[in-house]
């Protein structure tokens, strides 16, 4: 009774990020009840593995008791402070010079806001200011990569290469351009990786100069697109990409909301390949998803650059809950979670995660497998050798959600016919093997739609 009741509330009132209000109100709401470590329980009592940490988000797996006290102590002493008027809070302060320590190079300032999609929108911001700055004003285009995700605030939903996020809206901006992602299962350069990087180098190199090398402003990228279809660039990519953009004087931003703070291995993706970037970007895994927080990463010469812009002058950009207490308190705990044996779990699971996922290759509607660490992404096909996607009546989205759902286990199932998976650091090698067996068993029943059959044949 109590279930229907929610169920009737939630159609009536709550409206849900990126759905199909009608398709929601027909559906009606999953209510879960109840977490712990790498699984969820529903209403009915089901239990699930979550095969995608909510929203790419619950590194630290639910349920950490350390992380809860954290949280509770810090409400009882101070469960808010201000950053407004030069007023502070011991855990945000905490909190910023822990993660300038251990971010690439010379990212020693962080702007904390309340996640992914507002820190986008304020390094557009830093950006617009840090040229105004330099005298170059004019300098304000913004190039990003088709399929990357930047969040859906007015401004990022632009800088995101997704059509859901542009129709109805009137974005993308003017400003706003895009190259072609790296994609390497449906490039049309091939798969070999040098290829594509040089493709990819000579497509933003082209774009910067038909828009004028003295107007391009920033380069923004993921170093795995998530949202995308957990799509992998080859080794050395993001290198090309930063060294293009450091040749023209372009600001290079990594987004890392989904890949930083272990989910593809190291504490940030971007130490994989060596690179430092002018701007970063983290949210989900910075809090474990326990309460809402994200960062800006900002270099030393960008920081300097906006501060001799000012000069005593205030820069006006800031929101009421940036550096909020409780969410720092929990961002310091959920660190030493990660450093105490959660970032070598993940790393160990990864592996076995891939070995895994890796050996449904076998199976007739896999076409590719890819990933790094605990990111990973299965994409069906009707036809391996001419890639042709699940036909579209299957509808990939909602079906094959559900059908997991059914034999539990929550994977992020895309539109386009990817399984997308992102577990807990906390996993344990029988939880990644159930992983790996419930996706099988949903492959096997897709396997017999009678959509897929014909599509088959």
């Amino acid at each position: 009774m109590l279930t229907n009741s929610l169920v009737e509330l939630d159609r009536q009132h709550l409206i849900h990020p990126v759905s199909s209000f009608q398709g929601h109100e027909a559906r009606g709401v999953r209510v879960l009840t109840s977490a712990k470590g790498a699984r969820v329980t529903d209403a009915e009592g089901r239990e699930l593995i979550d095969g995608f940490a909510g929203l790419w988000c619950v590194n630290a797996g639910y349920g950490q008791e350390s992380v809860i006290e954290a949280a509770t102590g810090q409400m009882r002493r101070l469960p808010y402070a201000t950053g407004y008027f030069d007023l502070g809070a011991e855990a945000p302060i905490k909190l910023a010079a822990a993660l300038a320590e251990r971010a690439p190079g010379d990212l020693n300032h962080v702007y904390f806001t309340l996640g992914g999609s507002d820190a986008v929108d304020s390094t557009i911001r830093f950006v617009r200011y840090y040229w105004h700055a330099k005298g170059q004003p004019e300098r304000d285009q913004f190039i990003s990569v088709e399929n990357g995700y930047h969040g859906s605030s007015s401004l990022g939903a632009g800088l995101t290469a997704l059509s859901a996020f542009h129709d109805g809206f009137g974005l993308p901006y003017p400003w706003q351009h895009k190259i072609s992602s790296h994609y390497v299962y449906r490039n049309p350069v091939g798969t070999d990786p040098q290829a594509i990087i040089d493709a990819s180098v000579a497509e933003l190199r082209a774009k910067i100069e038909a828009i004028g090398a003295d107007k391009v402003a920033a380069f923004y990228v993921e170093p795995i697109q998530g949202s995308g279809g957990v799509l992998v660039p080859p080794k050395g990519w993001i290198k090309a990409m930063r060294d293009v953009c450091t040749e023209y004087g372009v600001l290079f931003i990594a987004d890392e909301v989904i890949t930083g703070f272990g989910r593809t291995g190291p504490l940030f993706a971007c130490a994989e390949e060596g690179i430092v970037p002018d701007l970063m970007t983290t949210a989900k895994g910075l809090t474990s998803g326990y309460v809402p927080m994200g960062a800006v990463f900002m270099s030393d010469h960008v920081y300097q650059t906006l501060s001799d812009g000012a000069g005593a002058k205030a820069i006006g950009h800031g929101f009421t809950y940036s550096g909020h207490p409780v969410s720092a308190a929990v961002g310091l705990e959920v660190l030493a979670l990660y450093e105490g044996g959660l970032l070598e779990n993940g790393e160990k699971m990864g592996a076995r995660l891939m070995a895994g996922l890796n050996g449904l290759m076998d199976h007739p509607l896999v076409g590719d497998v890819r990933g790094r660490g605990m990111l990973a992404a299965v994409e069906l096909v009707t036809d391996k050798e001419a890639k042709t996607p699940l036909p579209a009546s299957v509808q990939p989205a909602t079906r094959l959600f559900d059908r997991a759902w059914e034999h539990g286990l929550i994977v992020r199932s895309f539109a386009q016919g990817i399984f997308g998976y992102a577990p807990p650091l906390c996993c344990s090698e029988e939880e990644i093997d159930m992983i790996i067996e419930r996706t099988r068993k949903v492959l096997d029943l897709t396997l017999e739609d009678p959509e897929v059959r014909e599509a088959l044949r």
